[in-house]
């Protein structure tokens, strides 16, 4: 009978915690092209909890991976990041995103072509729309790029994709890494960061 009341202490004690660690994140929507790439590269950045592939930037409602891949929506594929900002800062993300797409395309990312597929970074406020812009504006007064097509925009609705979109370099990894292998994804990227 003494252990009734510890045990509710404890699970008390769980749900405050959980509570706690939830309030402390933070999350962000980028558009890098294939979400199941971008999903996978912020997947292994420290400070990110998890990582969603959906749809964003459109002007239709709950729309469908048909739906968008085909072009009639407006959206473009795109990952809802959930991190933690005491362990990494927006302004990392950001960093970090720049150097796993290629900026000097427009409506595409590597092998994928189409408004679909164009890169982005919506931002949720005033802070981050700075930390986005005063970075696109680092990077083309770097001299590296001529010029930058990724969209920077506010955030809007943001539509999760299916499940088996979810995770899917986990679920599907021959496919998956064959895919990004033909698609050149990681080749491009290292010749123009590296």
């Amino acid at each position: 009978m003494m252990n009734i009341p510890r045990l509710w202490v404890l699970a008390a004690l769980l749900a405050t915690s959980a509570a706690t660690a939830q309030a402390a994140t933070a999350t962000a929507v980028f558009a890098g092209g294939c979400f199941w790439c971008i999903e996978k590269d912020f997947e292994k950045l420290p400070g990110v909890v998890e990582v969603e592939s959906g749809y964003t930037a459109g002007n239709t409602a709950n729309p469908s991976y048909e739906q968008v891949s085909a072009g009639h929506t407006g959206h473009t594929e795109a990952v809802r990041v959930l991190y933690d900002p005491a362990t990494v800062s927006y302004a990392q993300l950001v960093d970090y995103f720049w150097r796993h797409i290629d900026p000097t395309v427009k409506d595409r990312q590597f092998c994928d072509v189409g408004s679909q597929y164009r890169s982005g970074i919506y931002w949720g406020n005033e802070a981050e729309r700075q930390v986005a812009q005063v970075s696109r504006d680092a990077l083309l007064k770097s001299g590296r790029f001529k010029t930058i097509h990724t969209e920077l925009a506010p955030a809007s609705a943001f539509y999760l994709a299916e499940t088996y979109h979810q995770d899917y370099y986990k679920k599907n990894p021959v496919r998956y890494n064959y895919y990004r292998l033909s698609c050149g994804r990681d080749a491009r990227v290292k010749a123009l960061w590296e």
